[in-house]
């Protein structure tokens, strides 16, 4: 079963279950997903549901820095409910001992030897780390050996 047809029955049990907070959230993400299909004309594959639920995931995570900061706990706890739905269907995130090793082979496949080639190194990350790694913690690990 892949993810999109995963959040489809999801959004099916809560309606049962009559879960408003799950099913608003549920709700969001497939309206995400049918904004992207609807705007570029495409069904979204497996990859571009990782991008969309990444992207969804970061703007939670900054949304909760800024609640935080304004004493908002109400806020910060509906943003949390978000974060650990959107993340129930993003891969498991890889530990930093694995991203260094995928860095170091991307840096071996790649011959990169000097910062200007950063740009090969990440286009040849990106679909292996995409949901399952921060990637500006990567960029700046990538960096740190290149430099």
């Amino acid at each position: 079963m892949t993810v999109k047809e995963q959040i489809n029955t999801d959004v099916k049990d809560a309606m049962r279950a009559r879960d408003k907070q799950k099913l608003g959230v549920l709700r969001l993400i497939t309206s995400a997903i049918k904004q992207i299909e609807v705007d570029e004309r495409i069904e979204v594959d497996e990859a571009r549901m990782l991008l969309i639920l990444d992207k969804l995931a970061k703007q939670r995570k900054e949304s909760i820095a800024q609640f935080q900061s304004a004493s908002r706990q109400d806020l910060v706890d509906q943003e949390l409910f978000e974060l650990d739905i959107i993340t129930h269907y993003l891969p498991t995130p890889l530990t930093d001992t694995e991203v260094a090793d995928l860095i170091q082979k991307a840096l071996a496949d790649s011959g990169a030897k000097q910062i200007s080639d950063m740009g090969a190194v990440m286009a040849y990350l990106k679909p292996l780390l995409q949901g399952r790694a921060d990637m500006g913690k990567v960029s700046a690990m990538i960096k740190e050996k290149l430099s």
